[in-house]
């Protein structure tokens, strides 16, 4: 009879790491591929034409083609000061299955500051403060401010632990908060 022989468990973790390693290298090797608008991918394509009267007919028609889709509203292009603008408009809202607002920026917006227009309390008692900017926040804790938000007040608002956000106002002691669409 016959006996099968097993791997070792050592042998069975070393192929399994130089395994793990080879995927991981051909990972790393293969280029990063963004999605990038049909309209701006016409216009990168021209590069490649070797005739430069075809290449400029070529940048022409992508131009006239990224115009026309912009004037459209079928493409939008936004700087870096624009695309930060509308980062900290959003601020506090969950817009994680949205790819655009993730292009792997450095600059990531993670506290924002602003003016109390209008301070209530619900029915709960915890304060809901509207900014300048329209953003709606609400208390998300029983905390008391001594000094009570209204209109004028200065906000900080900034990222804490495990997707919540802190509140000061008016230079007092923070107090958790949540964005909300209304009050």
């Amino acid at each position: 009879m016959t006996s099968l022989r097993l791997p070792s468990p050592r042998a069975l973790v070393a192929t399994g790491l130089a395994a793990a390693l080879a995927v991981g290298a051909a990972q790393a090797a293969a280029p990063v591929v963004r999605d990038v608008a049909p309209a701006l991918k016409a216009l990168l394509d021209c590069r490649g034409i070797a005739q430069s009267d075809k290449r400029l007919a070529c940048y022409d028609a992508a131009v006239d083609s990224i115009t026309a889709a912009e004037k459209k509203g079928d493409v939008i292009i936004v700087d870096r000061q624009q695309a930060q603008a509308a980062q900290r408009q959003a601020f506090g809202l969950d817009l994680s299955a949205l790819s655009i607002f993730d292009r792997g920026e450095k600059e990531k917006v993670d506290r924002i500051a602003g003016e109390v227009t209008k301070a209530v309390r619900g029915g709960d008692g915890r304060w809901i403060l509207t900014l300048a900017d329209g953003a709606a926040w609400r208390q998300a804790d029983d905390r008391d401010l001594p000094s009570p938000p209204k209109a004028g007040s200065k906000v900080e608002i900034r990222k804490a632990a495990a997707g919540s956000y802190l509140m000061n106002v008016d230079g007092q002691t923070a107090i958790r908060a949540r964005r909300v669409v209304g009050p």
